[in-house]
């Protein structure tokens, strides 16, 4: 049976160091009340002058990522590439990203699932993998917020849980009998909560897409309730452990690391506490990196990976909740 297999991974952050302390130079707020709040005590942002946009970070993940695969550019049979903020409105960063690979004719696209861009993302390669659509599918999850968002008290909320960075994985179908690669998914999606962490413009609902009234009332600013969001979070990821747990046909004990996305230190601890997981079960790295949305997952898999927190034989749960409001579950073991 075929079976998806991550064969290399990879991971970039802009060289910009963004520090509590330097946000307190630009907004009401201090080191000791976002670390309270959010866990965070640092971030990586792009410099503004750089003209850089998420395809370019994604492109120096790939980079990375393909060269511990032992793979060319060639090699790739798919592009899937996760990210809320894109490029330019349109076409899709996966297009762009394919250009600066060097490929001409390489299928690639853009998928918008914000904080669950990686478990949408690699369920997506899975399938595709299964079905012998492909067999080589290249995902990156990127982000660049730092452009988007309202660097002032009144936007304050928001703007300190955020980072930019990469993240990119090699996932390749091998014909085996062993119970590796990945071996459960489970997504979950909850429009009517949509509103609850949104940027409302531009919209296609309003012409023109964008007016000097909607910027003057901050409408290309993200806006969250964090309350909503917390609350949902430490409800509804207990809940889908368990169902992806069953669909594998295995318990909380078989699994050596549980990797969430990366959103607020608080929720993680509040489902660790929730699960029973004792700290060497769990991994955290919001505290460097913020919340970089659809990169937070492959940023923090292909880093623990690094740090020797998986390895052979590990079985390793994704698990996160996001805008939408969507949330999903992924069960990998490695070779």
């Amino acid at each position: 049976m075929k079976k998806t297999i991550i064969k290399g991974t990879g991971r970039y952050l802009p060289t910009r160091l963004v520090t509590n302390d330097d946000l307190a130079e630009l907004m009401d707020t201090t080191d000791e009340w976002i670390r309270q709040r959010t866990g965070i005590e640092q971030r990586y942002w792009v410099n503004k002058d750089e003209n850089i946009g998420v395809s370019d970070l994604g492109f120096e993940a790939s980079r990375i990522a393909m060269k511990r695969a032992g793979w060319k550019p060639e090699d790739i049979d798919l592009i899937i590439f996760a990210t809320l903020s894109p490029d330019i409105f349109f076409p899709g960063s996966g297009c762009l990203l394919q250009h600066k690979l060097g490929l001409t004719t390489t299928p690639a696209l853009d998928i918008r699932q914000q904080c669950t861009g990686f478990h949408y993302g690699i369920a997506t390669a899975d399938a595709y993998i299964r079905s012998g659509l492909a067999n080589r599918v290249l995902f990156v999850g990127a982000e660049i917020h730092s452009s988007g968002l309202d660097i002032s008290t009144k936007g304050r909320d928001v703007t300190v849980i955020f980072g930019d960075g990469a993240g990119a994985v090699c996932l390749e179908g091998v014909e085996t009998g062993e119970s590796v690669g990945v071996l459960a998914v489970s997504l979950h999606a909850q429009g009517e909560l949509a509103m609850s962490l949104m940027t409302e413009a531009p919209a296609s609902r309003v012409t023109p897409r964008l007016t000097v009234e909607m910027l003057e009332q901050g409408k290309h600013y993200p806006v969250m309730d964090g309350k909503t969001i917390f609350k949902l979070a430490v409800r509804r990821l207990p809940e889908i452990t368990k169902e992806v747990l069953g669909k594998a046909g295995l318990s909380m004990s078989d699994i050596d690391l549980v990797i969430p996305h990366q959103a607020n230190l608080r929720i993680n601890q509040a489902y660790q506490s929730a699960m029973g997981l004792p700290d060497e079960k769990i991994f955290h790295n919001i505290q460097r990196y913020g919340n970089t949305t659809a990169g937070s997952i492959p940023i923090a898999l292909d880093e623990a990976i690094e740090m020797k927190r998986i390895g052979k034989g590990s079985t390793v749960l994704f698990i996160g909740l996001g805008s939408g409001v969507t949330w999903g579950a992924i069960i990998y073991r490695f070779d």
